[in-house]
């Protein structure tokens, strides 16, 4: 069973730094690709995120581009999330996804428990 748990969250002060960490366990990843999404008080989870596991390629969403960088540690099966410059309205709690495809399946998701985070103006 694919677990992942997520750190890095907090208050921090606008144009501020933060990064997140996603430790992920249960399986290897190849196959799999990784991000992170968010979710602020009223509003639908976004995704801001993506790292693809094989190859690393990235996907962001408009919003964070030039501010955020995703990231990849294979030997720690861990991904980063690197948020700089950060605004009030990146505030929301974050979570961690992987998702890979299997036949007959199609897609399937795990979830992280999400980690809080405040930017105050």
């Amino acid at each position: 069973q694919v677990q992942l748990v997520e750190s890095g969250g907090g208050l921090v002060q606008v144009g501020g730094s933060l990064r997140l960490s996603c430790a992920a366990s249960g399986r290897t990843f190849s196959g799999y690709a990784m991000g992170w999404f968010r979710q602020a008080p009223g509003k639908e989870r976004e995704l801001v995120a993506t790292i693809y596991w094989s190859g690393g390629s990235t996907d962001y969403a408009d919003s964070v581009k030039g501010r955020f960088t995703i990231s990849r540690d294979a030997a720690k099966n861990t991904v980063y999330l690197q948020m700089n410059s950060l605004k009030p309205e990146d505030t929301a709690v974050y979570y961690c996804n992987a998702y890979t495809y299997r036949p007959q399946v199609g897609r399937v998701d795990y979830w992280g428990q999400g980690t809080q985070v405040t930017v105050s103006s």
